[in-house]
């Protein structure tokens, strides 16, 4: 089929590069390039990326409301449009305009986590699995039926990271079947009582509030690695946290208990937080035993939130 894709991450790149596979995709949309790194150098994304090495033209529109971007993609004369995390609003006119639609590949089970952050929402709320859904996209958010849903299990090491690439791996495989089959294809409508949101992350939400349950706080850390990641405050310097567990523990919220070469056991609102790969401003993720040869951490200290 002749596809328009959209997308701009690793995980849309994924699916982009197993598409091309079987398919003519006769246009890319992606976001346009930003700064990144540490120079802050304008970067292509992993779409754009692949794209060009297949010569694929690749367009970067800020909006697709306006007339002409609109009459662009018309006249490539596209059958279906697939997308995957792209980052902007495709309006009712882009919609309606191939012959099949167009196809997401969000990465929850729907209608359970719609929104921005369905991977790192799942690992934080202690879902037990999570998957792919192929979706027919309408106006809303995330709300289009349903074509197919694929099972993912979440285990109990599972960080944004490993559960990302799990996901990435299963859209690509998810989509390349939807479009084989997606003219049988029976779209089922979500329930929208069953719906739940995956709110964007945000970077004021990485502070430890130590006055939660430890369970709670373990799951955070590997919801939030490798972004925001969680963090606390010691002696004015904001430390990063990479891999923690829950342990059995009692104490003033806050309070080192222990130390080992497992890592910093803290207390929390219930239980304990051990604080296993940690990260100090200017330096790498280390395990805490390397990690407390240069921060002076005690038993009896408190970690506070900045």
């Amino acid at each position: 089929m002749k596809i328009i894709f959209a997308g701009t991450p690793q995980f849309a790149a994924d699916a982009l590069a197993a598409i091309l596979s079987e398919h003519q995709v006769v246009a890319v949309l992606t976001q346009p390039d930003r700064p990144a790194g540490r120079g802050m150098q304008l970067t292509a994304s992993p779409v754009k990326q692949l794209a060009l090495q297949h010569g694929i033209p690749v367009l970067q529109p800020s909006s697709l409301k306006t007339p002409e971007i609109q009459a662009q993609l018309a006249e490539l004369n596209a059958e279906v449009m697939v997308v995957a995390a792209y980052g902007l609003i495709l309006p009712k006119a882009v919609l309606d305009m191939p012959r099949y639609g167009c196809l997401n590949i969000h990465a929850s089970l729907l209608p359970r986590w719609r929104g921005a952050a369905p991977i790192q929402r799942a690992i934080q709320a202690g879902d037990v699995e999570t998957g792919i859904t192929i979706m027919q996209m309408d106006v809303g958010l995330d709300t289009g039926a349903m074509l197919t849903r694929h099972v993912c299990a979440i285990s109990e090491t599972d960080t944004a990271s490993s559960l990302h690439d799990k996901l990435a791996e299963l859209g690509a495989i998810s989509i390349i079947a939807a479009l084989r089959d997606l003219a049988s294809l029976t779209p089922v409508a979500q329930n929208d009582a069953d719906a739940s949101y995956a709110a964007k992350l945000l970077k004021s939400e990485s502070p430890i509030d130590w006055s939660q349950d430890a369970l709670t706080l373990a799951r955070t850390v590997r919801a939030f690695n490798p972004f925001p990641l969680c963090n606390f405050s010691f002696n004015e310097a904001i430390i990063k946290v990479w891999q923690a567990s829950a342990q059995h523990g009692t104490g003033v919220a806050g309070t080192v208990l222990s130390l080992d070469k497992l890592g910093i056991v803290v207390a929390c609102g219930t239980g304990a937080l051990r604080l296993e790969v940690l990260q100090r401003p200017g330096g790498k993720a280390q395990p805490s035993a390397q990690f407390l040869q240069s921060v002076h951490i005690k038993v009896g200290d408190m970690l506070t939130v900045k």
